[in-house]
């Protein structure tokens, strides 16, 4: 997906500015507003003493969940899809999410879908976006993480442009330290998916060279096998062709060092007996954690005159089948592994419904879009 946080994104919700910003990029196409947004975060990633600012306007307590072996510092994440290439972590941390999904990523660089490609329904609280994946490809974006490592552990550890001259003591240095260990907490997942032109009958090599990239630069995978802008891609959700693809992962994670948690990311338009087939594959197959929901191809009730664009559907509409998705993935796994609840949170009370059925974690997106970045530490002081 595409557009995402408005710059009531930096100080927008808790400094009064959104009311004025949000018109404005609302004003321009979904997609430029998108690489507006992400240049500003991008900055803020850049400056220590901005992003600390940053930090502090949208600060959270944290609230623990642990799950996936892994400890987060809080329940809400950003799902994938905004920082396609890992280029601004650190702006995105300063908003108090307690985990940000990297990708959809490619093996190989590719561009997309042709433009226009994604759209905003404003009389839905929706967005139906086409993306197709694009991707700087593997490399970019494993470049990308670790230059943000290296930032972070020289805050941790060094001595920054900032900090010459300073006395060792003086606040800004301890500020930044502080700040840099914040980042340091948050839970990092790179979202896998096959280049456009890998036949599905080779989408597991793809899949085994991403994760052989990104296990020592990623906290958690997640295999993506259920966008719907993808020619065929969903198709590798069904039994026999799961079966395989996350078999041959599985068979080869072990050669990765360290091995990281791997979750898959299911689409919400399944009917009950390709669930229960994706369900048992996952399962078999020793994956750690499902992600539901991606977008959907479904239409009802839709009001805009945007509806009959082709794409994945995301928003407020998608909420109620995101949910039922949910109640169903809940009872069948019976807490053999957990469930991270994406699609139609709109609202703390939404997220809040998500955890109460079953849900271990959450993710934000078109959400954000509509109630601004505020929204993040909304949900985390109400659960």
């Amino acid at each position: 997906m595409s557009e995402k946080l408005t710059f009531r994104a930096t100080i927008g919700n808790a400094g009064g500015g959104g009311a004025f910003v949000r018109p404005l990029l609302f004003r321009l196409d979904p997609e430029t507003a998108h690489a507006l947004t992400l240049y500003l975060l991008r900055f803020t990633s850049a400056v220590p003493p901005v992003n600390w600012i940053l930090a502090k306007v949208f600060y959270a307590p944290t609230k623990p969940v642990h799950a996936f072996g892994l400890t987060f510092k809080n329940p809400v994440g950003l799902a994938a899809g905004y920082d396609k290439d890992g280029v601004a972590v650190r702006g995105l941390a300063a908003l108090g999410l307690g985990h940000i999904e990297i990708g959809t990523v490619t093996p190989r660089p590719q561009s997309g879908n042709p433009k226009p490609r994604v759209f905003r329904l404003p009389e839905d609280e929706a967005v139906i976006n086409r993306m197709g994946f694009p991707s700087k490809g593997a490399d970019f974006v494993a470049m990308s993480l670790r230059g943000a490592q290296r930032r972070s552990n020289l805050l941790l550890n060094g001595t920054t442009h900032v900090e010459r001259g300073l006395p060792k003591c003086h606040e800004v240095v301890r500020r930044q330290r502080t700040a840099a260990r914040n980042d340091m907490k948050v839970i990092i997942g790179v979202n896998l998916g096959k280049n456009k032109d890998t036949p599905l009958e080779e989408a597991a090599e793809d899949y085994i060279s991403l994760m052989r990239t990104f296990a020592p630069l990623a906290d958690y995978l997640a295999i993506n096998v259920s966008s719907p802008n993808t020619v065929g891609l969903r198709r590798l959700q069904g039994r026999a062709m799961l079966g395989n693809l996350l078999g041959q992962v599985n068979a080869q994670r072990g050669t990765c060092n360290p091995q990281r948690p791997i979750l898959v990311k299911l689409a919400p338009d399944l009917t009950d007996d390709e669930l229960d087939d994706a369900l048992d594959v996952i399962l078999r197959t020793g994956m750690d954690g499902v992600i539901a929901t991606n977008t959907t191809l479904g239409r009802a009730g839709l009001r805009s005159a945007r509806r009959e664009e082709s794409g994945g559907l995301s928003g407020e509409p998608l909420k109620g089948r995101s949910e039922a998705v949910l109640r169903s993935i809940v009872k069948k796994l019976g807490g053999r592994i957990p469930i991270v609840s994406v699609g139609g949170i709109m609202s703390p009370q939404d997220a809040c419904k998500r955890l109460d059925l079953g849900a271990t974690l959450v993710q934000v997106y078109t959400g954000l879009i509509y109630a601004g970045p505020g929204l993040i530490r909304k949900i985390i002081r109400a659960v």
